[in-house]
């Protein structure tokens, strides 16, 4: 298989390269060696945000950039993002990380002009005494600031992503390991192998998006200058988060200041859950088996209690989830310290007309487009490739809510494009509108393409999972397994028996079509 672009990698930077590579008429093969956001992607805070405690390490073109993207992501893809409004409860000379209340609204105040908003409401003190999102907490929290940013649903982003890059083009490969590349002349050759299957490529260049594994794999790759920098590029992070039954019922997040310096926050999820993290912790086990430590669920959870008036313990936490954030090593002491910005190395040093190597290090999901627009920017110029850049002002699938041009009306009236779905669809049961709706937007015509009742949906293969959308999860979205469904497409394993994830592998095993040689 003949390509331009070898991208390896099927997380947030990975798919996002792989879109606007696709876009630009460039042939573009990704493989992923697990599914699609299967690690660090899927285990964010769930935020689209500029990043407010970056201010304070003098970030400032980090936290613009990401506040810029704040609002274009919003666009874009309105069914998989939403506005968040953040309450951040003050205690004045807490602890020696505390803020006092002069440097919050300072903060505030620039976070509010760094960047133009178009939608989002502008940051205000608050009284918790009267405030709704006052009556959680404990009660010597009587004053706080408000202020926007958003949410995310993170898995389904990535995904998105990779499905436009294969609507333009591209080949996307899940399951597949890329063994170590070897660049020959003017192109790069590797061999894929996953899924009873066996590719050999050939690449006029290689995208090197494999996040916590980018250092390992560029150690790996024969024919560039200096393979023993890679180890010294990456600084790892683990970062935990725990799910505990529902703390507050109003819309809004909290933000919390921890004594000793770390922000928390705290998440409306899944309407019946909180969500709560995250930790910051230098991290040098398996990458293949990252997990939250007993340590760092009663840290979250003491931190938690510090603030919300409801107690909770480690008993109380329903889903934990951790992932490892690959950060550009900056030697910063601390590991909440560690810049969030992301660099991009361009590798054609054997010779003017070798192949490229573009590795990609560190990042967040805020500037993933950005980061992508950059990283093909970089692609065709040294492919000789003119093209420009266009993903600002394309929606990703399903996004497209009142029309192909990205717009705020997207962002501001997403619940009355749902209710019109309501009406087009009277047989669905509301729940079942609501989630297809956030979960695929537009994309819910195709979902529902051959159904006019609900018995045509086909059998309940577990709880609120039928087969039409199964189907359309293996046939448009790369899903092979209950864990894709319910922790990555859906987050419906936060509401089943634990049984349900058995029974719907044993679904899925019967209709997997038989391996290719």
């Amino acid at each position: 298989m003949d390509c331009d672009a070898l991208i390896v990698g099927g997380g947030i930077n990975g798919t996002a390269i792989a879109r606007d590579a696709a876009g630009r008429g460039l042939r573009v093969v990704l493989c992923e060696k697990d599914d699609l956001g299967a690690h660090t992607s899927s285990a964010s805070s769930k935020l689209i945000h500029g990043g407010l405690r970056y201010l304070e390490h003098y970030e400032f073109g980090l936290v613009r950039k990401a506040l810029i993207e704040r609002e274009t992501l919003l666009r874009c893809a309105p069914h998989i993002m939403r506005p968040l409004r953040f309450v951040m409860p003050h205690e004045e000379g807490k602890g020696p990380g505390a803020r006092p209340a002069w440097l919050i609204r300072a903060g505030l105040f620039l976070y509010d002009r760094l960047a133009r908003r178009e939608f989002l409401p502008a940051s205000h003190a608050i009284d918790l005494r009267s405030h709704p999102a006052g009556a959680p907490l404990q009660p010597r929290f009587t004053r706080g600031f408000m202020y926007s940013d958003g949410w995310v649903d993170d898995a389904r982003l990535v995904v998105l992503n990779a499905l436009d890059a294969h609507e333009r083009g591209a080949t996307i490969l899940t399951h597949t390991r890329c063994a170590p590349p070897q660049r020959d002349a003017d192109r790069w050759k590797a061999t894929l192998e996953g899924q009873g299957r066996r590719l050999q490529v050939t690449a006029r260049c290689l995208v090197n998006a494999a996040g916590p594994w980018a250092a390992r794999f560029l150690q790996g790759a024969k024919g560039r200058a200096n393979p023993a920098d890679a180890t010294r590029a990456l600084r790892l992070i683990k970062g935990s988060h725990i799910v505990v039954p529902r703390l507050f019922a109003h819309p809004h997040a909290y933000i919390f200041q921890h004594p000793d310096g770390r922000i928390v926050f705290a998440l409306p999820y899944e309407e019946a859950f909180t969500l709560i993290g995250t930790t910051d912790i230098d991290y040098r086990g398996d990458l293949d088996k990252v997990a939250i430590s007993a340590e760092e669920t009663a840290y979250l959870c003491q931190l938690a209690n510090r603030y919300f008036a409801q107690r909770i313990t480690p008993a109380d936490v329903v889903w934990s989830y951790s992932g490892v954030r690959p950060l550009v090593e900056d030697a910063a002491a601390h590991a909440s310290a560690a810049t969030r910005d992301y660099r991009l190395e361009l590798d054609a040093s054997v010779g003017s007309t070798s192949a490229p190597l573009l590795s990609v290090f560190g990042g967040k999901i805020t500037t993933s487009r950005k980061l992508a627009e950059h990283a093909v920017d970089q692609l065709a110029a040294a492919l000789g490739h003119r093209a420009p850049a266009w993903t600002a002002n394309a929606c990703l699938p399903g996004g497209d809510l009142f029309g192909a041009t990205p717009g705020k009306r997207g962002v501001l009236e997403s619940g009355a494009w749902t209710a019109r779905q309501a009406a087009r669809y009277p047989w669905l049961p509301p729940q079942l509108v609501e989630r297809y709706g956030r979960a695929y937007g537009t994309r819910i015509d195709t979902l529902l393409a051959a159904c006019g009742r609900l018995a045509d949906l086909g059998q309940e293969v577990v709880p609120g999972l039928y087969e039409a959308e199964l189907r359309y999860l293996m046939q448009h979205e790369w899903a092979c397994s209950a864990a894709d469904i319910l922790w990555r497409r859906t987050k419906l394993g936060l509401h089943l028996a634990p049984a349900s994830a058995a029974i719907l592998d044993e679904w899925i095993a019967a209709r997997q079509p038989a391996p290719v040689l």
